[in-house]
């Protein structure tokens, strides 16, 4: 009954834990925080990636790229709605204006991670590399959340 009540309370303060590990990455004048994706059943589909950029400088810099291992086949996607229907065309590059946030996240502009080398489980996490026009690369460590998320689950601190 202890190791019940044990592995019971371990269980519940898993997202806690998972909600502390947000990472946070500073690269000159960006500070690149909230990276998260969804879980995925097996690796047969892509996975989305999302994240914030800050900008605190004076000049603008662009997302040129992103690159991980758990991805054959990373690419910047905007999703698009025309006469009701949604696309998500390849992008070149994202905007991050100075003095500005910019967010990847589900509905705009994402990473779209195609081709998966392994599927991607709930509770674990994974690197991304970012590359910036001026900032350059940048790795940040990626939380996988429920397949149902919508946000990154970050505490206040992050």
């Amino acid at each position: 009954m202890k190791v019940f009540a044990f592995a019971f309370g371990f269980a519940m303060l898993l997202p806690a834990l998972a909600s502390a590990d947000c990472a946070s990455v500073t690269a000159g004048d960006l500070t690149i925080s909230k990276a998260w994706s969804r879980a995925t059943i097996g690796a047969q589909r892509p996975a989305a990636f999302y994240v914030e950029i800050r900008n605190d400088g004076e000049a603008d810099d662009r997302l040129v790229g992103i690159e991980t291992l758990v991805a054959g086949m990373p690419m910047l996607h905007q999703t698009v709605i025309q006469d009701g229907l949604a696309t998500m065309p390849h992008v070149e590059a994202v905007e991050v204006p100075a003095g500005e946030t910019v967010s990847l996240s589900p509905g705009g502009y994402h990473g779209m991670l195609m081709e998966l080398t392994t599927p991607l489980s709930e509770g674990q996490s994974f690197p991304v590399t970012l590359t910036f026009e001026q900032a350059g690369a940048v790795e940040i460590d990626t939380q996988i959340l429920s397949i149902r998320a919508q946000e990154a689950q970050c505490d206040a601190a992050n």
